[in-house]
């Protein structure tokens, strides 16, 4: 099957910079405020979460934006209530929250990969929707995105990955093992839709074949949710530099500097 038409590169870079202008306007709205942002990002591997993320926080402060990308579980973690590592990482007054990944792990690679039981997962069904509830009626706002990427397309990408030895570490033997389990990963995620996509914590599905698209339509629609206003900042002026009163630097060899690399290449490029 061909590849759909990409978004023209001048048209989405134009358009995202305006989309993260407006990103750091619901920043500083949420800093004003106090509000609490919970941002859900799921989708198979190589589905194009990590590229929306990034684009996402860019210009962002990391004080205020975060992303929470967990590891698997440590044994102690094993033995606490699902949710409970999670927890931890939610949001404070001010803060935004990204998962890279989150407590729906239960419902796709653990489920698919035998990694939990199904009392398990059977469990977090029953138990999802009351947590997502508790969080949105304590004043959360809770977006949660799944990025669906067709067969084809993942395998160009992975085989991507794979011919490239700059991005080759994104390609992990579960990633592999997804394409065997396709239709298995299939059917858990269409049992996740359907057990937690609740009128408080809806699902919206990101069409991501196209990578730019895929970036435009989630956060123009992220912003579309979100009620923000713009801040008004008091002007800051910078004041004028005082009047030197002595001092002087210490000589430079009384210090290590690094090697002027960039030089040298400049150099080179004479030459």
């Amino acid at each position: 099957m061909p590849r759909a038409p990409r978004m023209k590169k001048k048209l989405y870079e134009a358009e995202l910079f305006r989309l993260q202008g407006e990103l750091v306007k619901v920043q500083e709205w949420v800093r004003a405020e106090g509000a609490r942002v919970v941002v859900v990002f799921e989708g198979r591997d190589a589905a194009g979460k990590g590229g929306v993320i990034k684009r996402f926080r860019e210009y962002l402060n990391p004080r205020i934006a975060r992303v929470v990308a967990l590891p698997a579980p440590s044994d102690r973690q094993r033995t606490q209530w699902y949710f409970q590592r999670y927890v931890e990482h939610l949001p404070a007054a001010g803060e935004i929250v990204l998962f890279d990944r989150s407590w729906y792990n239960r419902a796709g690679v653990e489920r698919v990969m035998e990694f939990c039981t199904r009392e398990e997962y059977l469990r977090f069904y029953r138990e999802c929707p009351i947590f997502e509830r508790l969080l949105v009626d304590d004043g959360i706002l809770l977006r949660k995105y799944w990025f669906s990427v067709s067969d084809q397309e993942q395998e160009r990408r992975f085989r991507s990955r794979l011919e490239d030895p700059m991005r080759r570490w994104k390609l992990s033997p579960m990633d592999v093992e997804s394409i065997n389990r396709w239709e298995e990963y299939s059917r858990a995620k269409d049992d996740m839709m359907l057990h937690t996509d609740i009128p408080e914590a809806p699902w919206y599905v990101v069409e991501s074949d196209d990578k730019r698209s895929a970036r435009i339509n989630m956060i123009a629609h992220f912003l579309s949710t979100i009620a923000y206003t713009e801040v008004e900042h008091e002007p800051i002026a910078l004041p004028p530099r005082p009047p030197a009163t002595g001092y002087e630097r210490p000589p430079r060899d009384m210090q290590t500097h690094v090697p002027d690399h960039a030089a040298k290449l400049s150099a080179e490029d004479v030459l």
